[in-house]
Parts: structure tokens; sequence; C-alpha cells
């Protein structure tokens, strides 16, 4: 099927919006020109129209930073899911046991979002984002995704066959990540379960600790969940 086309002018708008959340502490005109090939002039037209709609700021400062309009778009979206109340105590559970950070993410298109995640009381963590939107082919969360919710997965046959993977620096040099996916009590995909932080802490002792512990969350939850 051909790739339909959409409007260039939501395109580009969207592709502001993408830029921008890239960069929580805001990002100027002229890096928001380089990141995206816009014209400065284009950029001002469309942030606007953004602005007018709540989903884009710009401070004092002249920095670009996301509206409130996405905090309540990004509430509605997690709230769809109805697995908050079931996965937030469980992803505590896991981070406690793994003193690392429990992350659950869901497919969207080409991408994974971190609908949830806990992070340990250790000072040194690796920190995600809740409503980070990362790459599939990069990081074990992605590749459990890809693996379990395509019919053409068999680039990624290990991960089947296993039913984990692990990422040691792929998308991050200094980050390493274990996932495992989760599946509902009808059989179908939920999403996926990762434990991830620093590769230093990852060795293959803790990796066997961490895929147990995922094993076991994925099995409390995997009775809970439906999908």
């Amino acid at each position: 099927m051909a790739e339909q086309k959409g409007v260039e002018a939501v395109d580009r708008a969207l592709k502001i919006l993408d830029c921008v959340g890239a960069e929580p502490q805001g990002i100027s005109l002229a890096e928001l020109s380089r990141q995206t090939g816009f014209y400065k002039s284009t950029i001002l037209r469309l942030a606007v129209s953004l602005e007018n709609f709540g989903h884009l700021v710009r401070g004092e400062t002249g920095l670009f930073r996301l509206g409130p309009s996405t905090w309540r778009l990004g509430s509605c979206y997690r709230q769809g899911f109805e697995l908050a109340e079931v996965l937030r105590p469980e992803l505590k559970v896991l981070s406690e046991a793994a003193h690392e950070t429990a992350s659950f993410y869901v497919r969207e298109g080409n991408k994974r979002v971190c609908l949830y995640r806990e992070e340990p009381s250790r000072s040194i963590r690796h920190s995600v984002v809740e409503g980070a939107s990362m790459s599939l082919d990069r990081g074990a969360a992605g590749k459990v995704l890809l693996a379990y919710s395509s019919e053409d997965f068999d680039h990624l046959p290990d991960v089947r066959e296993q039913g984990f993977s692990v990422s040691l620096g792929e998308r991050d040099p200094e980050v390493a990540s274990v996932a495992v996916p989760l599946i509902s009590t009808e059989g179908r995909l939920a999403g996926a379960l990762a434990v991830s932080g620093l590769i230093s802490r990852f060795d293959e002792d803790h990796r066997k600790a961490l895929l147990e512990a995922l094993g076991a969350s994925a099995e409390r939850l995997s009775r809970r969940v439906m999908a």
C-alpha cells in the first residue's frame, strides 16, 4: 500500500513539536531552524498557531517549550490504556527488586512511547521521562515491541525465541536495558516491561537477576491486563 501524504503545514508543525519536546529546558529559534531545516520565518508563523492552541510557549528568553495542552493530551493518552492502577504498583516492586529504573512501553507506529516508569532511590540511575518517544530499532524495549507486534520479525528471531531482549549501549553508550513482552489475558501484546541502568552495572549475573524479576512481574501482570 502506498504511503498516504498528509498536509505539509501540519507535518511541519508536528516536526517542530517533536524537536521542542526533545529539549525540555527550551530550544532557540536558531537551533529549531537547524534541526528542522525550516526558515525561521516559517517556524514563527507555525508557532503562532501552536501557541494559540496551547501546544507551544515562548518564554522571555526567547526559548520555545511545550505548552500546557501537550500535558493534557498526554494525560488523555495514558488514561486511554486504563493500566495505571495495575502497572504503577508493579513497576515500583520491580524497581525496588532490581535497584534500577523500571518502565512500561507501548508501540505507536514506528516509535515506542514510555507510558509509565518508576525510578530507584539510588542517586546514579537512568532517568526516563513518561511520554518520551524513542525508536523501535534500538534498545531492548523497542526490539521486544518490534518482534512481538510485527508479522515480519525475521530480523529479530532471537527475541521471539528467547522471550526477552538485552541492549548494551545501543541507544546510549552509558545505558543498558533488559526487556520482556507483557502479554494480556487474551494473548495479545500489551507492551514491553523494561529495566534500565548504567551499563557498568549490567554484568551477566545482574542481567540474569533482572530477567528473573522481569519474568515474575510479567507473570503477575499478565493475569490482570486486558488488551
